[in-house]
C-alpha cells in the first residue's frame, strides 16, 4: 500500500509579513507566535532571514499541485502494472510456445 504524503502548505506574501510583524513587535516568544500561527517556529526564522538577504519575503513556492502530482503517480503506477503484464504475456507465450512442438 503506497500512503500519499501531505501536501506542502502554501502562505500568502501577507500572511509571512503579518508573521514577521507580530514576531518583531511582540513580546511572546516566537515558538508562542508560531504555534498560534499553525507553523513551525524554524519557518518564521527562515522568513526572518530571507527577508534580511533579499529584502522580501518569499512568494508561495510553484510546489506541484496535488492534482498534477497525484495523475504523474497515478500514471508512473499504471505504467508499472503494464510493464509487469507484459513481461508475463511473453513467458506465456514462450511457454505456449514449446508445448506447440
Amino acid at each position: 500500500m503506497i500512503r500519499k504524503r501531505k501536501p506542502y502548505k502554501t502562505y500568502t506574501k501577507e500572511f509571512k509579513l503579518e508573521a514577521l510583524r507580530l514576531m518583531e513587535q511582540s513580546e511572546r516568544p516566537a515558538s508562542e507566535i508560531a504555534m498560534q500561527l499553525g507553523i513551525r517556529r524554524n519557518q518564521l526564522y527562515k522568513w526572518k532571514e530571507t527577508m534580511k538577504k533579499t529584502g522580501d519575503v518569499p512568494a508561495a513556492k510553484g510546489a506541484p499541485r496535488k492534482e498534477e502530482q497525484s495523475e504523474t503517480t497515478r500514471l508512473r503506477q499504471e505504467l508499472k502494472r503494464v510493464k509487469e503484464e507484459n513481461e508475463i504475456l511473453k513467458k506465456a507465450a514462450v511457454f505456449f510456445a514449446k508445448e506447440l512442438d
